[in-house]
């Protein structure tokens, strides 16, 4: 099948040729450009294989052929005996897009058989004819018009996975498809056979934003099949690629340090509050997200699933006022499906900045001591030593204890709730006070019900 546009430069009207035979010696092809392209590359030569419209008529302009009526282009190898004669001869040079008119003598037509009812013997055929495609048999993969970024540091390899802009386009110039009108990238993983032989090829060895020009000759890309009545057979395809990202599986967040203070005394780790500046970016710095957009910092407690995995790992290790560069593969960042702003399989890029953190405390708990708790819990809790502690004389007792540095209350928390969280949770008959019997460190309340897992056991 035609692509849509091949047939859009007409060819121009039929005209008899009474006068031809004086012009013609006896074995002469005569050939006529009508029009050619002005930055033709590359021309016919033997044994390359072309794709070709025509209007062919006799002399006296009876029609005996067309490849317009069957929409679709003639295919053929030159120069190899599959053409008459003259049309070996005649398509010798042409440049695709050209539009030439040549006229056969019967000797390197049909001679004195002719050819069924549509041409008789001796006849002179007069074909006008339209290059739409050319390619060798022997060609391989053509890369031009690369421009590559100076910063790069990697190129993609076998197994790496590509997000990448193309515009696709036939010899012609005729686009058969373009990932730009989709408003999304096309994505795949190369060297792997999920995308035709040829670019496979074209896209190893590229860099993050590099783009480049590749033509693919047919049988590395759909061969003489074509493909959904959009690519015909035995089509030469070519490919204006820009180069998004790329990743591979086995990648790992990558941390950047930009500046680190001298004084770095504590650093963050698991379970800590977190507070930060940050700005988000796809690879080729098009902004996703900015904390500076909002009138708060951004918080998180690390290993609390608040935040991507890539970034929990890239906020780990950090001192106050440090900055970093945080990139995140999408295995470790929003993944396949991506999020609302975030392309799907997209590498992220954090620019960060920590503000201040709160040491946490252990997943399950409220409070933990800092130092070694009192020998005598509950008479350390029991102020006024009549053996029972209510809510407001607990509260008393943990604010004290922050307060002096003994212990931490869960980072992010109001006090007040977790005060009140922690004495429902020891007020064990819900009367409203402790008493000796009720109260239990957590830790020693984890030890029973181990002991009373394994005893299930």
């Amino acid at each position: 099948q035609v692509p849509v546009g091949m047939d859009t430069l007409s060819l121009p009207p039929l005209q008899p040729y009474p006068n031809i035979l004086f012009q013609l010696g006896s074995d002469l092809v005569v050939t006529k450009t009508i029009t050619t392209p002005k930055d033709c590359q590359r021309s016919v030569m033997r044994t390359d294989f072309v794709r070709y419209h025509f209007n062919g008529t006799l002399l006296d302009g009876t029609v005996f052929d067309s490849s317009y009526t069957r929409k679709q282009t003639h295919n053929s190898l030159v120069g190899e005996g599959w053409l008459i004669k003259g049309l070996d001869e005649g398509l010798l040079g042409m440049c695709v897009g050209e539009i030439r008119n040549i006229v056969i003598p019967p000797f390197k037509a049909y001679g004195e058989k002719g050819s069924g009812t549509e041409i008789p013997s001796q006849a002179t055929l007069v074909f006008d004819i339209l290059l739409a495609d050319i390619h060798n048999p022997k060609d391989n993969l053509t890369i031009e018009n690369q421009v590559v970024p100076e910063s790069c540091t990697r190129k993609s390899v076998v197994g790496d996975y590509v997000r990448y802009h193309y515009n696709g386009t036939f010899l012609n110039g005729v686009t058969f498809d373009t990932s730009y009108q989709r408003n999304s990238t096309y994505n795949t993983y190369i060297g792997m056979g999920y995308v035709i032989a040829g670019m496979d090829q074209a896209l190893l060895g590229v860099c993050i934003g590099e783009k480049r020009r590749v033509i693919i000759p047919p049988h590395l890309a759909y061969g003489e099949e074509g493909a959904g009545g959009v690519i015909p057979p035995s089509a030469v395809l070519v490919f204006d690629i820009l180069v998004i990202d790329f990743h591979n599986p086995n990648d790992t967040v990558n941390i950047q340090i930009i500046h680190r203070p001298e004084a770095c005394n504590e650093t963050t780790a698991e379970n800590d509050l977190v507070r930060y500046h940050y700005n988000c970016t796809l690879v080729d710095g098009t902004p996703l997200f900015s904390s500076h957009d909002y009138e708060s910092l951004q918080d998180a407690v690390l290993g609390s699933d608040k935040v991507i995995d890539g970034l929990d790992e890239g906020l780990r290790g950090m001192c106050v006022g440090e900055k970093r560069v945080v990139t995140v593969p999408p295995h470790l960042g929003h993944g396949e499906k991506g999020a609302t702003g975030v392309p799907s399989s997209a590498v992220l890029v954090f620019d960060i900045e920590l503000v201040s953190f709160e040491k946490g405390v252990p997943p399950g708990y409220l409070f933990v001591w800092l130092e070694d708790s009192p020998a005598d819990l509950f008479a350390a809790l029991d102020f006024n030593k009549n053996k029972e502690v209510p809510q407001e004389e607990f509260g008393e007792f943990i604010k004290l204890q922050v307060a002096e540095g003994k212990g931490r209350i869960k980072p992010g928390q109001i006090m007040e709730h977790v005060i009140s969280d922690m004495f429902h949770n020891q007020d064990r008959n819900k009367d409203g006070v402790i008493t000796a019997d009720e109260l239990k460190l957590k830790v020693d309340e984890d030890k029973e019900r181990e002991a009373a897992r394994h005893e299930e056991l």
